[in-house]
């Protein structure tokens, strides 16, 4: 069986592919119009975030028998026209857990210390040292939106940091879970009102799209802080920007945009908020994770 890997993954998992006997083609630079016209040779897709597996890719892959995203989300795959084919679909969402975790721990830190700002007065030869009179994260209230894997292990190192815990899902968390976390799960209103941070993590589509809009930003504590590495349009761009240039909350960390690499110049501008390149994923541990956990799943997809 011959697969496609169509972005950049870790060796090890195409060695896994390889060793198992498949023909591996690697072509991490492919474009949508090569894909289409090289995709029928091929059993299976390896992907990440990049490519669009879209339904004209799926509908002119004869021999596709699987699809493999080396990461969380499967918004860039078309999942109702691959279901239609009976084309399998595997990824591996538990593999960024920890790199994400970190990254949104990093987040607040840098957030209630001033961090990036400190920094860049100083390259400027400037010392305002009495400008940058932060505050500890012991004591603060953490909302949390979304409380799967990543919410969770956010949660729990807030925890041990002696952060509180409100948490809002769609879904109900059971008793036991919210007490191991000593959290209380509340109305999305009541995290927005009640937190000094909050991180989001939430799916994509349109239960979410532009969930956190200006009037929900209003509600926030005029010195709270809210840190995306979710999707981006979850939150509703130009309104945050407009809450950021008003002070209507104190800063914002966002790892994810509405548009990638994001073009809003006036965002940024702004000193109240951290930007980062969609790095939450982007450590050599959870890269290699990614491939070898979804290579392991497009296998047994294969052999089935």
């Amino acid at each position: 069986m011959k697969v496609l890997v169509c972005d950049p993954i870790d060796e090890e998992g195409i060695n896994m592919l390889k060793e198992k006997g498949f023909v591996v083609d690697y072509k991490p630079s492919i474009t949508a119009q090569e894909l289409k016209s090289l995709v029928s040779e091929y059993d299976a897709l390896l992907v990440r975030s990049r490519t669009k597996v879209t339904k004209e890719i799926i509908e002119a892959g004869k021999n596709l028998k699987a699809i493999g995203r080396a990461g969380v989300g499967l918004d860039n795959i078309d999942l109702e026209a691959a279901k239609a084919k009976g084309i399998k679909v595997v990824n591996a969402p538990e593999s960024l857990t920890q790199s994400v975790v970190e990254l949104v721990i990093g987040f607040m830190i840098a957030l209630s210390r001033y961090m990036c700002r400190a920094d860049k007065t100083m390259k400027e030869g400037k010392w305002l040292k009495t400008e940058f009179l932060g505050h500890e994260l012991k004591g603060k209230t953490l909302g949390v939106v979304g409380f799967g894997r990543i919410g969770k292990g956010v949660a729990k190192v807030a925890q041990t940091l002696g952060m509180k815990i409100l948490v809002y899902d769609v879904i109900p968390v059971d008793q036991k879970t919210l007490m191991e976390y000593d959290a209380k799960q509340v109305s999305l209103e009541e995290v927005l009102k009640g937190s000094d941070f909050i991180t989001i993590h939430v799916p994509g589509g349109p239960q979410t799209y532009h969930l956190i809009d200006l009037s929900k930003l209003k509600s926030m504590k005029s010195n709270a802080f809210i840190i995306n590495t979710s999707r981006g349009n979850v939150i509703k761009e130009e309104d945050l920007v407009y809450a950021l240039k008003n002070k209507l909350i104190a800063g914002a960390a966002l790892d994810v945009f509405e548009v990638e690499p994001p073009t809003n110049k006036e965002l940024l501008s702004l000193d109240n908020v951290i930007l980062t390149p969609h790095i939450g994923g982007e450590t050599v541990e959870a890269q290699r994770l990614a491939a070898t956990l979804t290579v392991s799943r497009l296998i047994e997809a294969l052999e089935q």
